[in-house]
C-alpha cells in the first residue's frame, strides 16, 4: 500500500506538472513576456549559460563592462530582467494620510506625479521626485458620493476625474496654484455627457484619456459608452455596449481606434471604431461568472487583463473572441458583493465557454471595484500581474506561471487600488483605510514616515462604513 501511495503523489505531481506546462506554452503571450522579461541569449551566454540560479545585477555589468557581451549594453530584457528580480516589498512608508476613504491613484506616464482620489470630493496631486509633497490639492464640483475615477493626459497637463454623475470635469493640474477649489479659484472645465437632458441617476465608473489627448471614453450605469471628443466639445459616440452597467473601459493601444469593456452583466466586449455598426461589437469574451469591475489593457491592441467578483482575473487574447453569445451570460449563485463572503461552493464553478488564455486567483473582490494592471514595460517587461483586494493586501502573480509571487500586507482595510511607478521599484497602494502608503526594494526603516504596527485602522474615522460601497 505504501508503493501505491508513493505512485499515487508520484502520478499526481507529475500531473501538476503537465497542467502547469499547459498553463506556461498555451499561447504567443507567455513567449512574449518571457522574452520581454529575461535576459538575451548574448547577455546569458556572457555571464554563464548552463547554469540555473538568477544571474545577478553585479554578474550582468560586470560581463558588460569586461567586454564578454561584445561591446553592446544591456538590452530592455536585460533592464526588464534586472527590474522585475527587484520587487518593490519593503515597508510601508507613508505617502498621506486622510480621513475619508482613498479610491483610485496613479502614477503619470513619466512618473514624475502620482495622483490620488478620496471618497468626498478631495483629490491630491503628489510630486514624487521631491518627497512626495503636494504638488496640486483640489477640491472638486459636484461629486456624488465619491470620486470614482481619474485620469491624466498623456501630456500631464490635465486631469479628468468622474462621480456618480453625468460629468467629467477637467482641471489644468500644471497651473501656478497649489489649491484648486472648483470654480473658486480655478475653473474645472465639465464634460456634461447627457447634453440638455440632464440624468440625476447616470454614474460614471470608469474615464481614460487617449493616447494623443483629444478624446475622453467613460463606462456608466446606464449600460453604455461614450466617447467625448475635446475639441469638438461634444460627445461623438455613443454605444449601448452591455445588459448591465459598464463598470470598466479601456483604449486598446495607442491608436485610439479599439475599446475594451467589461460590464456586471459578466462579459468583455471589443469595439472597433473604424467598422461600428450599430452597436455590435466587434467581439465577445466569455469566461467570467460575474461582475467585471476592472479592464487593464496590455498596450499592444491584442492581450489585456479583467479582473471580477468571481475572485478571478483572466488573461485574453482578442483573437479568441466570438462574434455572439453562444450561451446566456452566466451567474453562479444569487448573492451581493457588496455585503456578503464569497459563497464557497463557487470557488469550483467554470464556465463552460472559457476563452480566457489564463486565470489567477489568490486575491479577494468584496465590497468596491477593485482593481488590477500589467507591472510595468520598462522596468518588469510586463512580467507580473498585480491587484488590489479586499483581504487588506497586493497580490502579485506571475504572468507566465500563474503563481503568487509576492503579497504585500500592513494595511487596515480593503486595497482598492494600487499603482506601480513605470520605471523605479516603488509601488503605492490606497485604502479604505485612508492611507496612501509606498512600498520600495530597500529603504530606511528609521525614516519617520514608515507605517507601523500601532498605526493600523479599520476605517478612517471612528463611523460604520455604509452597506453599499461601490
Amino acid at each position: 500500500m505504501r508503493g501505491v501511495r508513493r505512485s499515487a503523489r508520484g502520478e499526481a505531481s507529475r500531473n501538476a506538472d503537465r497542467e502547469l506546462d499547459r498553463f506556461a506554452m498555451a499561447n504567443e503571450v507567455f513567449h512574449l513576456t518571457r522574452a520581454r522579461s529575461e535576459l538575451c541569449h548574448r547577455s546569458r551566454g556572457a555571464a554563464s549559460a548552463r547554469r540555473r540560479r538568477p544571474f545577478s545585477t553585479f554578474e550582468l555589468v560586470s560581463a558588460r563592462e569586461s567586454g564578454r557581451t561584445g561591446g553592446a549594453g544591456l538590452s530592455s530584457a536585460d533592464r526588464a530582467y534586472v527590474g522585475s528580480r527587484n520587487i518593490p516589498t519593503k515597508g510601508p512608508w507613508g505617502v498621506d494620510e486622510m480621513d475619508s476613504e482613498a479610491y483610485v491613484s496613479q502614477f503619470s506616464a513619466d512618473g514624475s506625479l502620482l495622483v490620488a482620489g478620496f471618497r468626498g470630493s478631495r483629490i491630491r496631486v503628489y510630486d514624487a521626485e521631491r518627497g512626495w509633497k503636494i504638488h496640486k490639492d483640489i477640491s472638486c464640483r459636484s461629486l456624488q458620493w465619491t470620486v470614482s475615477d481619474i485620469a491624466l493626459s498623456s501630456d500631464q497637463r490635465f486631469l479628468a476625474y468622474s462621480s456618480l454623475s453625468p460629468v467629467v470635469h477637467i482641471v489644468n493640474v500644471q497651473s501656478s496654484g497649489r489649491e484648486s477649489h472648483a470654480n473658486v479659484n480655478e475653473i474645472h472645465e465639465g464634460l456634461d455627457f447627457t447634453g440638455n437632458e440632464h440624468d440625476e441617476d447616470f454614474g460614471i465608473f470608469s474615464v481614460k484619456f487617449s493616447k494623443d489627448g483629444k478624446e475622453v471614453v467613460i463606462g456608466n450605469n446606464e449600460r453604455s459608452i461614450y466617447v467625448y471628443d475635446l475639441a469638438a466639445n461634444k460627445v461623438s459616440v455613443r454605444i449601448r455596449a452591455h445588459k448591465a452597467d459598464v463598470n470598466a473601459v479601456t483604449f486598446a493601444d495607442e491608436s485610439g481606434n479599439v475599446l475594451y469593456s467589461g460590464s456586471d452583466d459578466s462579459l468583455c466586449k471589443v469595439w472597433d471604431r473604424r467598422c461600428l455598426v450599430g452597436e455590435k461589437s466587434a467581439g465577445i469574451m466569455t469566461g467570467h461568472l460575474d461582475g467585471v469591475t476592472f479592464i487593464d489593457s496590455r498596450g499592444d491592441g491584442r492581450y489585456f487583463i479583467s479582473n471580477c467578483k468571481d475572485q478571478r482575473i483572466k488573461l485574453w487574447d482578442i483573437r479568441k473572441m466570438s462574434s455572439g453569445m453562444r450561451t446566456r451570460p452566466m451567474k453562479m449563485v444569487d448573492w451581493d458583493y457588496r455585503w456578503m463572503p464569497f459563497p464557497s461552493e463557487a470557488h469550483h464553478f467554470k464556465h463552460p465557454d472559457d476563452q480566457s488564455v489564463a486565470t489567477y486567483r489568490g486575491h479577494s473582490v468584496l465590497r468596491t471595484l477593485i482593481r488590477c494592471y500589467f507591472s510595468p514595460i520598462h522596468s518588469t517587461g510586463q512580467r507580473y500581474i498585480y491587484t488590489g483586494s479586499s483581504d487588506k493586501s497586493v497580490h502579485i502573480y506571475d504572468v507566465v506561471t500563474g503563481k503568487t509571487i509576492e503579497r504585500l500586507s500592513w494595511h487596515g482595510s480593503v486595497i482598492r487600488d494600487c499603482t506601480w511607478h513605470p520605471y523605479s521599484p516603488t509601488l503605492v497602494t490606497s485604502s479604505w483605510d485612508g492611507y496612501l502608503a509606498r512600498w520600495e526594494t530597500s529603504g530606511n526603516n528609521d525614516d519617520p514616515s514608515m507605517l507601523a504596527a500601532d498605526k493600523q485602522r479599520a476605517r478612517p474615522y471612528a463611523q460604520y462604513e455604509d452597506l453599499f460601497m461601490m
